[in-house]
This record gives C-alpha cells, structure tokens and sequence, in this order.
C-alpha cells in the first residue's frame, strides 16, 4: 500500500518523521495549502492516509471527496502522542482496519475499531469475499447479508466448490434452499439468497486473424447463456502464443476486465483429452487452441464446456479448482 502521512502540530510532525521511517511504503505528505488541499492532491493515487490531527479537520477534509468504500482509500486519524489509531474510513476493503493496527503496532499505542463485525468477532462478509475471489450478484444484497449477519450473529451458505473451513458465522449446508448465501458461477433462482459468483471460470478462445470484438463478445454472451454460466464467473482467457497481438482478443479481455494467458503449441499439445482440431494443427501446429488452453490454463481437467465454433471463434470452458476457507488474516498485512 501507498500511504501518506500528514500532520498539523510541532508533535504531530515529530511523529509523522517517526512513523515515515518505520513504514518504508508511507511518505509525509507536503501541504503548504491545507489539509484539504493535500487530501484531494493525492486522494486517487494514495491507498491510505495516516492524519495525525482532530479527527473533525479530517472529516471536513475528506467529506467532498467521498465516493464509496469499493474507491476511497483508507483514512486513519491518529493523536500526536501516537496513543490512539482510528480506523476512519474503509476499515474493510480500503485496509483502514489494518493499517490501523500497523500503525498502533509500531508506535505502542491502541487501534480503535468500530466496524461492527470486527468488534463482534464476525467475518466481514466484503472483505472475505474478496480475499475468496468472489464477486456478489447485487451491492444491495451484500449489504442487507451484512447487516443480517451482524444482528443474528450467523448466516448459512452453499456453495458448488469445495468448503474446508469457514469463518465465525458462516455455517455450511447442503443445499441451496437452506442458504442465506449462494456460491455458485450458475445463473438461476435461488430466491431470497445472496448470490455470490466464484472466479474460477477460464475460457479459452481460438479465432481466425483479425476477428471484431464484437464477434468475440457475441460468441461468449451465446456460450454462457446457453451453459446458464455468469460471465462474473469468468477468471481469465487462453490461447495460443501467436494470438499475442490480436486486437479483438485483447480488447475482449479488457472489456471483462480479465487477463489472457498465452501458451506455445508444444505446451497445448501436451494437454490430454482434448478435441483434435484439424484447422489448428494445419495453422499453427497444435492439437487445438480453445479446450487445451483453457484447461492449461486452468490447471484442472475439468472441461466444463467442449469447445464450441462460430464463423471466426472457438470457445471451451474449463473449471479451476476453488475452495473457500476462513479469513487468513496473515495475507491482511499492510
């Protein structure tokens, strides 16, 4: 994490020097124009800031720059004697929670926490969907599983991966007519259940040279619809090494917001149980592009679906494995 640290006070900046030196990621900020003005200088390339000062300077510093806590770094407000770190803003997924007990840590004093889940010994259900790699179906719904968590103290989940552990409150059952939660990369009705969709789905694409976006798009809208798959679901994409350069592919991929893995013939021909393609091994020397590369990539056998071909696409789909497991609070560590 990138953090900035600012201070008002003679103590405060002693402080700020001190804290700069044992944190190696953070930087005192200069703020010859204010607070607020450093605030919105740095507030979209920063991860976090540490403000040693009144905890009303920084509210009505960082009040007009609020948008959300999938966006807003985190902010920890912090008393010149380095006694108390307030968890301010984006406690959970901007890290606020942590780098306050970083920052409590390296100068003796005490982190004070006051999301909910946290103080009630609960997961957080965002963040630990996020450490998991899954993405929920509605804003809404995370927000009322949340607060329903927070009040009963316990939620059911199913899910079609494998569970080996789970957090305080998070309770496993077999079904998913029981759950509150849903893992599942199937689209479907699960009724008043808060749909999470795991990243786990890697689709690998062959298509001839020069193919549109569009058509790209079109074929994978068409696979996943008739596979009753989320696109949420989708991890990355494959193909072959020569594809490297193809446009469309890479703007596809941009557009899921996904990556693409790349892999030599010699490496998809190693792939078993796979379509033999004649095309491919005419063009570019491979036993197929779509189903070996997304198993390949995928590092399962588990093809969830065969290769599927439109006028200038390929398509397969492949299933990695996934497991959900208790928070590890080790990998929280700023």
């Amino acid at each position: 994490m990138k953090i900035g640290i600012l201070a008002i006070t003679t103590g405060g900046k002693r402080l700020a020097a001190e804290l700069a030196e044992k944190m190696p990621e953070a930087l005192v900020l200069p703020q010859a124009d204010g607070v607020a003005q450093a605030l919105a200088e740095h507030w979209q390339e920063l991860d976090g800031f540490v403000c040693i000062m009144a905890t009303g300077i920084v509210v009505r510093g960082i009040a007009p720059l609020l948008q959300g806590k999938e966006s807003d770094p985190c902010v920890v407000v912090l008393d010149e004697k380095g006694r108390h770190a307030v968890s301010l803003l984006s406690g959970h997924l901007g890290g606020g929670n942590h780098l306050a007990h970083q920052v409590a840590a390296l100068l003796g004093g005490e982190a004070v926490i006051t999301t909910a889940s946290d103080t009630l010994g609960l997961a957080p259900l965002d963040l630990w969907a996020r450490e998991q790699n899954l993405v929920c179906e509605s804003k809404e719904g995370l927000i009322q599983a949340s607060a329903r968590l927070v009040n009963t103290g316990s939620l059911r989940i199913y899910a079609e991966v494998a569970i080996p552990s789970l957090p305080q409150g998070l309770l496993a059952v077999p079904g998913p007519e029981q759950a509150d939660i849903v893992v599942t990369s199937h689209l479907g009705d699960y009724g008043p259940a808060v749909v999470f969709h795991p990243k786990n789905l890697v689709v690998g694409v062959g298509c001839n040279r020069g193919v549109p976006v569009a058509e790209l798009r079109q074929a994978c809208e068409e696979l996943f619809a008739g596979e009753n798959l989320s696109q949420m679901s989708i991890r990355n994409l494959a193909s072959i090494d020569v594809k490297q350069d193809e446009v469309g592919l890479l703007a596809f991929a941009e557009e899921l917001a996904v990556g693409v893995d790349f892999f030599s013939k010699d490496e998809l021909n190693r792939v078993e149980n796979v379509a033999v393609s004649e095309a491919a091994l005419r063009n570019v020397g491979a036993i197929g592009v779509a189903e070996p590369a997304a198993l390949f990539s995928a590092q399962s056998n588990d093809l969830l679906v065969g290769k599927r071909k439109w006028r200038n696409v390929t398509m397969a789909v492949a299933r990695a494995n996934c497991t959900l497991s208790e928070q590890d609070r080790a990998q929280q560590d700023i």
